[in-house]
């Protein structure tokens, strides 16, 4: 076991929670944007988490961390709201707006804030356990 594993760990998943931080700030930006250079509205993003695996000799041990593999597409399709009015609008005077639901960000984002204050106090609590641990060694 490293000495400073539980570091890298939590690092790993205070730099994951941060990736979803920023996704939810990208889809929370973007939840009015009809228009997208690749056309059609705004997609929401979300993290895509994985396990990372420290190999050892025997074989692969489950301690290592996490990371985010990718951000990928939500497939939810998008909003539909009656607006002729609109430029986006379609023949039938339809408006597709962005998958993306307010309520489920907020919701997202308080579970992401309180998943990367949990992991900075594994951070804290483990610098001062290794504090701790070079005092007595004093």
């Amino acid at each position: 076991m490293k000495i400073f594993e539980s570091m890298e760990i939590s690092g790993s998943a205070l730099t994951a929670h941060r990736l979803w931080m920023d996704a939810i700030s990208s889809n929370l930006a973007n939840i009015n944007t009809t228009r997208t250079l690749a056309g059609g509205p705004y997609k929401r993003k979300v993290p895509v988490f994985a396990e990372m695996l420290d190999k050892s000799i025997g074989g692969y041990e489950d301690i290592g961390g996490v990371r985010v593999m990718e951000l990928a597409e939500d497939k939810t399709p998008p909003r539909l709201s009656y607006q002729p009015e609109h430029p986006d609008a379609n023949e039938e005077g339809y408006v597709a707006f962005p998958n993306v639901n307010l309520v489920r960000e907020m919701t997202d984002m308080l579970v992401a804030s309180r998943a990367y204050e949990s992991n900075l106090a594994v951070a804290d609590t483990a610098k001062n356990m290794w504090n701790g641990a070079l005092d007595i060694m004093r």
